[in-house]
This record gives structure tokens, sequence and C-alpha cells, in this order.
């Protein structure tokens, strides 16, 4: 009978052992709902496109020379 008794405490201690390695899940936690945490997702994605093309404006002189010598030497 002994016998069983530490074969179950080997198994809860490899269970303890386990999840003490498992890594801890992050994102799930903020307490929203599906649908809000889609909202925020796209929210942000508009966010960065928008930066995106401002960034593209502003500077989207430079990158346009550099890009067209590439493809003219390619010809």
């Amino acid at each position: 009978m002994a016998r069983g008794v530490a074969r179950g405490d080997q198994r809860e201690r490899d269970r303890q052992r386990a999840q003490a390695r498992r890594p801890v899940a992050k994102g799930r936690d903020d307490g929203l709902t599906p649908e809000q945490r889609r909202e925020r997702d796209a929210k942000a994605l508009q966010e960065k496109a928008a930066r995106k093309a401002a960034q593209a404006a502003g500077g989207g002189d430079a990158k346009a020379g550099k890009g067209a010598g590439k493809s003219a030497g390619k010809k």
C-alpha cells in the first residue's frame, strides 16, 4: 500500500514541476471580450497604417529615388 501512495505523490510532484516549467500565457488576461479585442487591434492597425503613410509621404522622395535607380539598373 505504501508503494501506491508514494507513486501518487510522485505524480503530483511531476505535475507541479511541469506546471512550473510552462510559460505564463500572455495577452488573454486583459479582461476584454473577443469583440473588444478585435476593435482594439483594428484601431492599432489603422494607426500604424496612418503613421506609415505619413512617413512615406514625408520621406518617400528619397526612397522613390533609390527604388527607381534599382529598377533602372535591372533593365
